[in-house]
């Protein structure tokens, strides 16, 4: 019986074009919430949309900077360990999501292709192989995406189509 263990499935094109995609969704999630509940909304003892957002801007930021630069870092009002996150408007959320999207298409093509199977320490605290990593980054968005969802419904607004990428 052959195996596919080693057959690889996706290019590094592909998947940042997947990447992107779940990117360009969570912004249409961001841009449907209404400016005050953006900031104050939460169902259940979960956190603001403004708060999953940011942690979603930060570990981007932080996540493809480290993996092309190996210092896991971003902008100080984009930190997603921060206790306070510096943006306050929508309108500052979507231009640092637009900000950060710009910055992982510079940085993505210098990533050399043989680095995706190379173990990291992500963020100074998981180590993992930097391909883990962005499917890490992608779950985190998704899972946190989903919770938009929740509150975009909750609102009585409807949520993007989650299928269109």
């Amino acid at each position: 019986m052959n195996t596919t263990v080693n057959t690889p499935v996706i290019t590094a094109d592909d998947l940042l074009k997947n990447w992107q995609g779940h990117r360009g969704l969570s912004r249409r999630v961001l841009e449907a919430f209404p400016e005050k509940e953006l900031f104050e909304f939460s169902i259940g003892g979960m956190r603001p949309y403004s708060q999953l957002a940011g942690e979603m801007l930060g570990l981007a930021s932080a996540g493809v900077n480290g993996i092309v630069t190996g210092k896991w870092e971003t902008r100080p009002e984009w930190n997603p360990f921060s206790e306070t996150l510096a943006i306050k408007t929508k309108a500052e959320f979507l231009a640092a999501w637009d900000s950060v999207t710009e910055q992982i298409d510079e940085l993505w093509p210098q990533i050399p292709a043989e680095h995706f199977n190379e173990t990291v320490n992500a963020y100074g605290l998981y180590s993992n192989t930097v391909t883990n990593t962005i499917v890490y980054l992608l779950d985190n968005e998704v899972h946190h995406r989903g919770q938009g969802y929740v509150y975009l419904r909750a609102l009585g607004i409807e949520p993007p189509a989650f299928w269109e990428r």
